[in-house]
């Protein structure tokens, strides 16, 4: 084995192989945060190499040295519009493995998977340099950088019991015959269990025992496993594969295996016309003489068409019918009912087990198991198991136990505030504020916080709005109490007002209440989202995309804006019917997306329009509402929360609107680190307020104004004066500046006329 240790910490396995053949497939390779699991990764790979190339290429008697060779490459660069070979030489490290063969030496290097064999080991550096420099000659500056030097390299013998044929464990007859296919294509979870390369499950449920019995049950059926994400379904696989591994054991013992795969690994490299398929018809007669289990993972998966419209099930179909073939699936009930539709008779092949969420009893004893088997010095106090999952169940509904106790449990034991040895309520509650982001004022009754001290935190980023932020606050007030509705989002709430008058600024708040930062606000602009069928561009998943439905999968606590609701297509409000009274959303692979934790804020400018408020105004808030009833259906109307009306800003609005501007400006990095201090006249103030202000934009322009006036100006004079550091920088008007001229030189920023 060459192992690589990469600046990452992770490493990198390749096997090495005695020589290549033509056509030959890449020697296998895999990643990995240890050599364990690097080797647990490539078993498979091996065994299928070995099944179709010979073990003979795989076996070392030789002692194999290390060595490396330092290359000179020269990428290629820009230059007058083209691409040309630069000028720029960057040095490059390669290390090779080389042994004595009789009497020629046999060099490979694994990063190229070049295989050669020379007469003389000493001309092996002049050989591989020529080698790699005209091979990497010309290439993008990137790749060559991924050949910088490896942290560490090193070759390790590896001995496969399977290889060698010394093999202590027990075993039934058919262990030497390994399917390459399936091997290929699954990992072996019943060998990882027995050689311990695989964690085995925390706890016992009773949906283990009729999963166990099932897999035992003649003549067999394929299994599928109902429940939501989390509940435990992969656990009880694991649980299945121990079984199994425990019944392997004596002499007349029938080798039965449980195999993990998925529908990507099956069809991954299959890119030609009828690879895949035949591949499929491979698994199935490989399995088909044997008393294994092939784990499929997603059932939805396996149902879903392919490239040229058939799927995977289509091919397997006929042998889980007939029972030759023995899969288990998982599925939640919402997919079931989806691939019912799909394929009735494939999926009544399966014998559903239902696993569901295990009572609070139950979590409390995994989460002492799985503490145990992370940190056994570690103990955590019987109110500390209850305060964990209290919170886990009010705060991450979008999530099951025991999945989310168990990754708590994990993220506790690896953060770097190492925990206690006695963990106590209050050290649960605080470590859960920095896992989820919640502020702990609001998921502890310890640290009282009520509606006025969230407004006030609201009033604090949000100017000459206060109605807005006490009505934010109320429903942020009831999220904390535990009383808002488990079975919709945290509040739904409709902003209606003049535009540049506080609306986003108030949800970008709610984030960085809430979370500590603006970043988990998923903001989408509705005015995108006109046509007939741009719908679906809020559901598209993979591949990279940054949908509505991408970016909640991925951080489900979170406040979603949508703006400019009226624009929206009605396609568009018939999603979020389902958003809002459901807390749900199904994406474009058809799963679905629990949006229950998030906070919903919409914004809209509908009856703002020829309103007399517009402009510098102030007092009571008017009322949207007749307009927002007109606009939008009524069973749109009946799922928020409230209708949030924002007034036009007054002028010491905008002036305290100017000052909270300017404080941001005082944390940028340019100003921090050259410690000065930025200040403003009050007639500067009253300047940029007046100037910053447009009836129809509202405060929108002050942003590019500061920028245009301040930024700018201040930005030239520290780049001419770099000396400049420990002032107190001001900023004034023309008019302060002609009355005080010898003041001016102490003033970074004097604003135009």
């Amino acid at each position: 084995m060459f192992f690589t240790e990469h600046d990452n910490g992770k490493l990198s396995g390749v096997v090495i192989r005695r020589r290549a053949l033509l056509f030959d497939e890449p020697a296998p390779a895999t990643w990995g945060d240890s050599e364990e699991d690097v080797l647990a990764g490539l078993e498979p790979a091996l065994t299928s190499a070995v099944a179709t190339g010979g073990a003979d290429r795989f076996l070392f008697d030789e002692e194999l040295q290390l060595r490396r060779v330092a290359v000179e490459v020269r990428p290629k660069a820009a230059a007058g519009g083209a691409w040309v070979l630069g000028t720029r030489t960057i040095p490059v490290r390669v290390g090779f493995a080389a042994w004595a063969e009789k009497d020629i030496w046999r060099v490979v290097v694994p990063r190229f998977g070049w295989t050669l064999a020379l007469e003389d080991i000493d001309d092996a550096g002049d050989i591989l340099r020529h080698a790699i420099f005209a091979a990497m000659l010309g290439d993008e500056p990137a790749s060559v950088f991924d050949f910088r030097p490896a942290k560490r390299e090193w070759i390790a013998p590896w001995e496969l019991p399977h290889l060698s044929g010394d093999d202590d464990e027990p075993r039934g007859a058919a262990d030497d015959l390994v399917p390459p296919t399936v091997a290929a294509v699954a990992e072996d979870w019943t060998l990882k269990l027995r050689r311990k390369l695989a964690a085995p499950p925390v706890g016992d449920v009773p949906a283990g025992l009729a999963l166990c019995a099932a897999v035992d049950r003649q003549p067999p059926r394929s299994i599928l496993l109902v429940g939501e994400s989390g509940v435990g379904k992969t656990a009880l696989l694991r649980r299945a594969a121990r079984h199994l591994g425990e019944k392997n054991k004596g002499k007349d013992a029938v080798t039965r295996r449980l195999w993990a795969t998925s529908a990507s690994h099956v069809t991954a490299g299959m890119t030609y016309l009828g690879m895949w398929q035949e591949r499929c018809l491979t698994l199935a007669r490989e399995l088909g003489g044997t008393e294994d289990w092939l784990f499929v993972d997603r059932l939805a998966d396996l149902l879903a068409p392919q490239a040229d419209g058939a799927s995977i099930a289509d091919l397997l179909a006929p042998a889980v019918i007939a029972g030759e073939v023995r899969l288990v699936a998982e599925a939640s009930e919402s997919e079931l009912a989806r691939c019912r539709r799909r394929n009735q008779a494939f999926v009544d092949a399966f014998d559903v087990i239902r696993v569901d969420e295990p009572p609070a009893d139950v979590v409390i004893d995994m989460i002492r198991a799985q503490q145990r088997r992370k940190d056994e010095q570690v103990e955590w106090h019987p109110a500390a198991l209850r305060r964990a999952v209290a919170l886990l169940g009010a705060f991450r509904r979008d999530q099951r136990f025991p999945g989310k106790a168990i990754a708590f449990v994990d993220w506790w034991n690896q953060d770097a505030q190492r925990p206690p040895q006695q963990v106590l309520p209050g050290d649960v509650a605080t470590a859960y504020a920095r896992w989820s982001g919640l502020p702990v004022e609001l998921i502890t009754d310890e640290r009282p916080m009520g509606r006025a001290d969230i407004a006030a935190a609201l009033r604090a980023g949000v100017i000459g709005q206060d109605h807005a932020c006490d009505v934010v606050a109320r429903a942020l007030a009831r999220f904390k109490t535990g009383l808002d509705d488990p079975e919709r989002p945290v509040a739904s709430l409709l902003f209606v007002g003049p535009t540049g008058v506080g609306k986003t600024e108030l949800a970008k708040q709610i984030a960085t209440y809430l979370f500590g930062k603006p970043e988990r606000l998923v903001r989408v602009d509705l005015s995108e989202y006109m046509t007939p069928g741009s719908v679906g561009r809020l559901l598209e998943v993979g591949g990279g995309a940054t949908s509505l439905a991408a970016q909640v999968r991925a951080q489900p606590l979170c406040v979603v804006l949508l703006d400019e609701l009226e624009k929206a297509h009605p396609e568009v409000f018939d999603v979020l019917l389902g958003v809002l009274g459901e807390g749900r959303l199904t994406d474009s692979m058809g799963r679905l997306v629990d949006l229950r934790m998030a906070v919903m804020v919409m914004t809209s400018n509908l009856g703002a329009q020829g309103r007399a408020s517009i402009g510098f105004g102030g007092g009571a808030a008017p009322d949207f509402t007749a307009a927002v009833r007109a606009h939008f259906r009524p069973e749109l109307i009946g799922r928020l929360d409230h209708v949030v009306s924002f007034h036009a800003l007054s002028e010491r609005d905008i002036e305290r609107i100017v000052d909270l501007e300017v404080a941001k400006i005082r944390k940028r990095p340019g100003v921090v680190q050259r410690g000065l201090s930025l200040w403003l006249s009050p007639a500067a103030r009253a300047w940029l307020a007046t100037r910053g202000f447009d009836a129809k934009m509202g405060a929108r322009p002050l942003r590019r104004l500061l920028e245009e006036v301040v930024v700018a100006p201040l930005a030239v004079r520290l780049a001419a004066e770099p000396e400049l550091r420990e002032r107190a920088i001001g900023v004034i008007t023309a008019e302060e500046a002609r009355t005080a001229p010898d003041a001016v030189s102490e003033v970074a920023v004097v604003l135009p006329e």
